[in-house]
């Protein structure tokens, strides 16, 4: 069997006696675009958090690519890395935030290329090449220049997902990307994303927009009080749904 680009063993997560998740399982493979659903509070971001180790886990393992995230296993036992170690890792694994977190100061170029001429020391003139690339991919070459307040919201997001793609991640994670937005705006990033997903890029997507989940995604996964539901292709989950809470949530949202 091929390894999975994600691997979530019975991953546990408390924020003090809040328990958050309560032995998710989920496996992405390789090229996939997984969506996760379920109603607020129960547990998607923080799945998605910890993928790339933003969020420690309490028990369980959870690995991208075969390797462990955020630990090393000795004996039998975990014992986590160095920040160091951790930070390269991250470096794998592009993520857009609800927010779009770009730095004010610099213009759309800028802040594209910024990580991977300062983390991954790539030479000034590949880093542009690469953003002018990638900045065309999502429609915004012409915009090169701008700083983010010249920029609309939808465009702003854009110009966050190239900055994640810069630098060329194996796994793309996407936490609500669109819920900031105006309605207006969302198509132009959903569009964008369709885009990454056509092309083979490994995708897990935290979102609302149930349409994108019937059209791109490849598997979706729902989520309630800490564990996942209920997970098949879009078309038995929300045609034929087998937990009544997916059911519960699909009538609230549809």
């Amino acid at each position: 069997m091929s390894v999975p680009m994600v691997l979530a063993e019975n991953v546990w997560k408390s924020f003090g006696h809040n328990v958050v998740l309560r032995g998710v399982d989920l496996r992405v493979e390789a090229g996939q675009v997984v969506v996760l659903l379920g109603p607020s509070g129960g547990g998607k971001s923080t799945i998605l958090r910890c993928i790339n180790h933003l969020e420690k886990i309490q028990g369980g393992r959870l690995s991208v690519d075969g390797t462990l995230v955020g630990y090393h296993e000795r004996n039998g036992k975990l014992y986590e890395m160095k920040v160091s170690e951790v930070a390269k890792q991250r470096s794998n694994i592009g993520m857009v935030f609800q927010s779009f977190n770009l730095f004010p100061h610099m213009t759309t170029l800028e802040n594209v290329v910024v990580a991977p001429i300062h983390v991954q020391k790539k030479s000034a003139k590949e880093a542009h090449e690469l953003g002018m690339t990638l900045l065309k991919r999502v429609g915004l070459l012409e915009r090169k220049d701008y700083y983010p307040a010249q920029l609309s919201g939808g465009q702003q997001q854009r110009v966050a997902i190239a900055r994640a793609l810069c630098m060329q991640p194996k796994l793309m994670l996407f936490d609500e990307p669109t819920s900031a937005l105006d309605p207006e705006l969302v198509g132009e990033v959903l569009d964008v994303m369709k885009g990454l997903a056509e092309s083979g890029m490994t995708m897990v997507v935290v979102t609302h927009e149930i349409g994108f989940a019937r059209e791109v995604a490849d598997l979706v996964a729902v989520l309630d009080g800490g564990v996942v539901i209920e997970a098949g292709p879009p078309s038995q989950v929300f045609n034929n749904p087998h937990d009544p809470r997916t059911a519960e949530f699909l009538s609230a949202v549809l």
